[in-house]
């Protein structure tokens, strides 16, 4: 019984260790994607159109502000998953410090690009 006992501890000790490293994973991943994003470009059915979509905000402590909409994201593999309670929704992490959300509506394929804004001493450049 004793030995039983003492599996399900050592058990419960390395699933606690793994979720402990999952997580801190997450946090790294979170830093690596955090910073303030602008559309730079939009597709609608495969055609480019002006980008009027709102700035996105990816803060190092894993929230996010949208629109005035705020919550909580996670890096998922290649995706930034966006979790709040007026907006739920994912996009994919590109090279070159892009996030490209897709979506359908009613004129088919959409593709919102987000690009990282690096600002440095009053400077705004896209990279």
């Amino acid at each position: 019984m004793q030995s039983r006992i003492g599996k399900i501890l050592a058990l419960a000790g390395g699933l606690a260790a793994v979720t402990l490293l999952a997580a801190s994973v997450v946090r790294a991943q979170s830093a690596e994607v955090a910073g303030e994003y602008e559309c730079t470009q939009a597709l609608v059915a495969g055609k480019a159109v002006p980008c009027k979509a709102a700035p996105l905000s990816l803060k190092t402590d894993g929230r996010f502000e949208l629109q005035g909409r705020e919550g909580e994201y996670l890096v998922n593999g290649s995706w930034v998953v966006l979790n709040g309670t007026m907006l739920k929704s994912r996009a994919k992490i590109e090279a070159g410090h892009k996030i490209v959300f897709r979506f359908y509506n009613k004129k088919g394929l959409c593709e919102l690009i987000y690009e990282r804004r690096v600002a440095e001493l009053g400077k705004t450049n896209l990279g």
